[in-house]
């Protein structure tokens, strides 16, 4: 714990100031673990009538992000909170001030911000696991975030694998309400019938270890009611597998998410998908949220079906198959592998129709960088939307 961080006198501050904070800041001190240079973005969790702030800054080297949470002591920011790399374990604990002298005064007044005279310096420690954190990180304020260009920042599974060990279950509502701390302006969500007809979120076809705890049931998961997959299965971090209603109230409601990719792995009448999509799209639109909310068509099949809904072509839909399927139904995203290339000529025609294309699974930081650089994607699927987060922000 960090006394003066969770002293009485610590106090929350104005969303005038988090959005003074934002930007691309130089590493000039911690550089040898996080890389040159950083994007600081803030995101929220809201309950009901009680929100919580945190600010992520989303790092160049290995894949690595902080997220805290931030007070001001008089005329000082502190920020406490966490590190890890999204690809390995690796973690440890940050605390970083904005002294009143560096950008902490200014931050705290009703004064726009102005980056070609006011300055900014982020200093603090942090350290390796649970040691007390001593090693020095200092960052310096240098451009605005990047946001030249609307961009999906695409979080696979909900915001992540649970093979990549983060602090929630891939597909869970507790991972939902993480992924924008991860960068993620959007979602993938895996779509899939229980045996009942209750709509849920899970990946694999068949429970299994790797998405669940060990707990007796074996076979395909549209063997089970829903009764039973919510009494007797707990994801890996102890979770509920969800409906695919807690999925979108949560993303609605309770997170900044804009867009959410459902992945449809149901082989029959997607009537039901149609209809808790509008009901979604209806509740998002009734509190002014900005929320996009597409049926995905992966395969033939799907796409069959999909041509069965009434009034199909009018329906918000994304298609990973051939660029004239996504014409045959007007669907608004197409969505190729990332192995195929950067598609030039077809990502244009895409964009001269109005359409929008996104690109997945792409992980590699290198491989991010060229797309980002290259092409001409509106956005990218990831399991590690911090990287794609990174990139996208410090873009010139």
């Amino acid at each position: 714990n960090w006394d003066i961080f969770n002293s009485a006198s610590a106090k929350p501050f104005s969303g005038f100031t988090r959005s003074k904070m934002e930007g691309v800041y130089t590493l000039e001190a911690g550089g040898q673990d996080f890389g040159p240079s950083t994007a600081a973005k803030w995101s929220y969790t809201a309950n009901g009538l009680d929100t919580v702030y945190r600010l992520s800054f989303f790092l160049e080297r290995a894949s690595a992000y902080f997220i805290c949470e931030g007070r001001q002591l008089d005329s000082a920011i502190l920020l406490n909170g966490y590190w890890r790399r999204m690809t390995t374990t690796e973690t440890g604990k940050v605390r970083l001030t904005i002294a009143k002298g560096s950008g902490g005064k200014h931050l705290l007044s009703t004064s726009p911000f102005n980056p070609l005279t006011d300055s900014i310096v982020i200093a603090g420690v942090y350290s390796n696991g649970d040691n007390n954190p001593d090693l020095p990180i200092q960052l310096r304020y240098t451009k605005p975030l990047n946001k030249a260009k609307p961009f999906q920042i695409l979080a696979h599974r909900g915001g992540g694998r649970s093979a990549d060990l983060l602090p929630a279950s891939e597909n869970s509502v507790e991972m939902i309400r993480l992924a924008s701390q991860f960068g993620a302006t959007g979602i993938e969500i895996d779509v899939r019938l229980t045996k009942d007809g209750v709509p849920i979120l899970f990946h694999d076809a068949t429970l299994n270890e790797r998405v669940s705890q060990q707990n007796g049931l074996l076979g395909p998961i549209e063997n089970y009611t829903y009764a039973q997959l919510s009494t007797l299965v707990r994801l890996p971090n102890g979770e509920r597998i969800p409906t695919l209603q807690q999925a979108l109230q949560t993303v609605v409601y309770n997170t900044p998410l804009q867009f959410v990719w459902m992945d449809t792995k149901v082989h029959g009448s997607l009537e039901f998908l149609r209809n808790i999509q509008a009901e979604y799209l209806a509740k998002a639109s009734a509190i002014n949220r900005n929320v996009e909310i597409v049926i995905g068509i992966p395969d033939e099949v799907v796409l069959k079906n999909f041509k069965l809904l009434a009034n199909y072509q009018t329906i918000p839909s994304l298609v990973e198959l051939k660029a004239q399927d996504v014409r045959d139904i007007n669907a608004k995203v197409w969505a190729p592998q990332w192995t195929l290339g950067l598609q030039d000529q077809e990502t244009s025609l895409m964009a001269s129709e109005g359409r929008r294309v996104f690109t997945w699974t792409l992980d590699v930081a290198e491989n991010v960088e060229e797309y980002m650089r290259k092409g001409n994607f509106n956005g990218i699927l990831s399991n590690y939307p911090s990287i794609v987060a990174y990139y996208y922000y410090v873009s010139p």
